[in-house]
């Protein structure tokens, strides 16, 4: 009788941590979840872009983060450069040749975790019907409830290089420079 009390304990803690480790859905915050993206001109300066208002899910297991993924998408045109003919510009058939509803997206395709709270995400980056594997340096930067929401909140922050002429970006590269850094910073809520 003991022995069947004992396993059947160890069964439902068995079962208790497994559902623990279930990955569990996140949607992105899109008034908290932005891309900078930024390039060298002609030597001359830095210039900087930005994505915001994004959409995206991230199926999050805290226990066991490889286990975990990631989908983002975002509108071409959502795209803020700080000046109009420079949006115009890229959005012209020299870069993005862009119209309503063109996208941009990102699909994680394996998690490696490098430490404590930082992993290697790999992923397929889809810009301009090109699709290429990418790979983001993420970091957990916290996972709480969050103090107003009142909900199970998380936030990471993540970066890579890019090749833009690997999408069909390259006009005036090498001049203007071809590696294109992108930092990217999201909040993300438990879904209900």
């Amino acid at each position: 009788m003991k022995n069947a009390v004992l396993a059947t304990a160890a069964a439902l803690t068995l079962s208790a941590t497994g559902a623990m480790a279930e990955a569990e859905k996140y949607v992105l915050d899109s008034s908290h979840s932005q891309v900078v993206f930024s390039y060298n001109h002609l030597g001359y300066s830095t210039t900087y872009g930005m994505f915001s208002g994004f959409e995206g899910e991230i199926m999050f297991d805290q226990e066991d983060p490889a286990a975990s993924s990631v989908s983002v998408s975002m509108p071409t045109m959502s795209m803020l450069t700080g000046w109009e003919k420079r949006f115009g510009h890229f959005m012209s058939d020299d870069f993005f040749g862009a119209s309503e509803g063109d996208m941009i997206t990102f699909t994680s395709t394996g998690i490696e975790v490098t430490g404590e709270d930082t992993a290697e995400i790999t992923g397929d980056l889809t810009i301009n019907e090109t699709t290429q594997s990418v790979v983001l340096d993420a970091k957990l930067n916290k996972a709480a409830s969050h103090p107003m929401q009142n909900k199970d909140w998380a936030g990471f922050d993540a970066s890579t290089t890019l090749m833009r002429s690997e999408f069909g970006l390259g006009k005036f590269a090498p001049a203007i420079s071809d590696e294109v850094e992108v930092m990217i910073s999201i909040e993300a809520m438990k879904a209900e």
